[in-house]
């Protein structure tokens, strides 16, 4: 095949066990894909959304062997990399002959390979979840579609603000969201904390001083794009001591308790298993369906970050009575994707943020106002 008009495209795991490659001509690219937003592919994942196409090889072709497979409905089921939990591809028992792929797992290669179409199963989420900074993904700018399902098209106005979380500086705090996978393997609630009252330099950093609501995120770093197998992650963060069993039980305060139960397979941890991707970064994940869960690192012991897709929140997907989002803020680690197909991806997502955000009339985040003085922008 000619190289010059054909494209490689690479899925490789985190730990780099697994790397599946297929040729496919320039003219065919971008492949389609969607953005699902169902309540099993955020559980069987910790992203908010999940980004797929179909992998351009016949399935006969590809051996996945070597993948762990976890069966999430009847009809689907899920490939990933046992050792660190990246999701690689989807069996669809509606396309034998074929292998739905992550996104994440792709190299960043200089062409896009792949074109959002619609974003499906928005229903799942309540509030729109990440369909709201979503809304032009592609280099030409246009809007997709949603659905409530895989048909039954809703308007970007959905769900209306009379029916969205509060302004994320007033309303009332929710005062605890469940934790879980799709496996119910790990099943944890995450409390509010007493923050009420805290002086501004007495609270967490990861608390907005506003309202008490913990920092919502966006993460394009590579290594975490790997652990979700999706472009953009979501993180919320908390001291371990807010965390308990969904029965009431204690859970691990320190990262070296956390470890160490996961180590010896204590019950208070579930199925929780732990990849160390580099010396000081630790990712949890659940071994049987492979959601990415927690993230822990030497220099906060007693820290974790935890993966907004695994939150069980009343008033939807985005937890917005629980989170204070960082909506228009440029994504951590975006260097990351620069020199390929995902730095203009981040600058759209940022831009459809920002777009939302004044749409609704929220404050930007504290840290964004923080961030903004100290370099002479106006607010």
């Amino acid at each position: 095949m000619d190289l010059e008009s054909t494209v490689r495209l690479i899925a490789e795991c985190l730990c780099r066990k697994h790397t599946f490659g297929a040729e496919i001509p320039k003219s065919r690219l971008p492949l389609e894909g969607s953005v699902c937003h169902c309540h099993s592919c955020r559980h069987s994942t910790g992203a908010l959304d999940v980004l797929f196409s179909t992998w351009p090889r016949p399935r006969a072709d590809v051996d996945t062997s070597g993948l762990k497979k976890y069966q999430i409905s009847a009809n689907i089921a899920n490939l990933f990399c046992g050792t660190c939990s990246t999701p690689m591809f989807s069996e669809l028992a509606w396309d034998p002959g074929n292998l739905g792929v992550y996104s994440g797992p792709l190299k960043n290669i200089d062409v896009a390979p792949i074109r959002l179409t619609n974003h499906i199963y928005v229903e799942d989420t309540v509030d729109g979840g990440a369909s709201v900074w979503l809304r032009r993904p592609n280099p030409d700018g246009d809007e997709i579609p949603r659905y409530l399902t895989r048909s039954g098209q809703i308007p970007w106005s959905w769900p209306g603000a009379s029916t969205s979380a509060e302004e994320p500086r007033g309303g009332p705090v929710q005062q605890s969201v469940g934790i879980s996978c799709h496996c119910k393997g790990v099943n944890l609630v995450l409390h509010h904390g007493d923050y009420a009252g805290g002086k501004r330099g007495e609270l967490p950093w990861f608390i907005d001083p506003r309202n008490n609501k913990r920092l919502a995120g966006f993460d394009a770093c590579d290594s975490c794009r790997l652990h979700f197998g999706n472009d953009l992650v979501h993180w919320t963060f908390t001291d371990l001591a807010d965390i308990a069993q969904a029965d009431g039980g204690a859970f691990p305060r320190t990262m070296t308790e956390l470890r160490t139960a996961v180590d010896a397979g204590d019950a208070a941890v579930g199925t929780l298993a732990c990849y160390q991707s580099s010396p000081d970064a630790h990712r949890y994940f659940c071994r049987v369906c492979a959601a990415a869960v927690f993230y822990a690192c030497e220099d906060r012991p007693e820290i974790v970050d935890v993966a907004v897709g695994l939150l069980e929140a009343p008033d939807g997907a985005r937890a917005e009575r629980f989170l204070s989002w960082t909506l228009g803020e440029t994504p951590v680690w975006v260097d990351d994707t620069k020199g390929g197909w995902r730095e203009g991806l981040m600058g759209r997502v940022q831009s459809d943020a920002e777009e939302f955000r004044l749409g609704r009339g929220y404050e930007k985040s504290w840290r964004r106002i923080a961030k903004e003085g100290k370099s002479g922008l106006s607010s």
